[in-house]
């Protein structure tokens, strides 16, 4: 896509309606930005992809807020890095909270392995997530289960599927937050 000021607005305001093409141009045109900023500042390929998929996620979540007045990958960019930093106080707060005095103690202790009915809870859940992703469209359902039950890494998703490493990210994207949109439907 031109990145031209006029078709990149054109674009976002068709983001902005729900327009799926206007979410993949928009992917394409700053996934590299965003992942090249990630990647200097966490020096990891996985940590870096990871956070460009959460970027572009919560971004699209909320086009709706982006102001026309500030540049849009300047705007992509600011979620990159607060997602980040959000992340390091997490890992942070992980770190302090397991270097706890007691913590060796507390663990040895406790029995990390379920019980009948923790076993019986994940199986219903886990039934109830497999109804809900049998429920979304089949190029949805094949992108979810070669990216979670088969745990393929995005580049063998595309492979699998003939489609650019891109559409896989978009459509795994799509496909979470249908099923996201389900499971919290059904529950009300």
């Amino acid at each position: 896509m031109d990145k031209t000021k006029d078709t990149l607005q054109e674009t976002i305001s068709k983001a902005k309606a729900g327009n799926q093409i206007a979410f993949s141009l928009l992917l394409d045109s700053f996934w590299n930005d965003v992942y090249s900023f990630q990647l200097q500042r966490t020096k990891n390929e996985n940590d870096a992809e990871d956070i460009t998929i959460q970027t572009f996620s919560k971004a699209f979540d909320k086009i709706h807020l982006y102001d026309e007045e500030y540049q849009f990958k300047t705007w992509l960019i600011t979620i990159s890095k607060n997602i980040h930093v959000d992340l390091i106080r997490k890992s942070k707060r992980n770190i302090l909270e397991n270097t706890d005095s007691g913590a060796e103690a507390i663990k040895k202790v406790l029995d990390d392995s379920p019980s009948a009915e923790d076993q019986l809870i994940n199986e219903q859940n886990l039934a109830t997530l497999l109804e809900h992703i049998k429920s979304l469209k089949p190029h949805y359902q094949k992108v979810i289960n070669l990216r979670y039950f088969n745990e393929l890494s995005y580049a063998d998703i595309a492979i699998a599927l003939n489609e650019p490493i891109n559409n896989v990210k978009v459509k795994l994207l799509r496909a979470k937050k249908l099923l996201s949109s389900a499971i919290k439907a059904s529950k009300t």
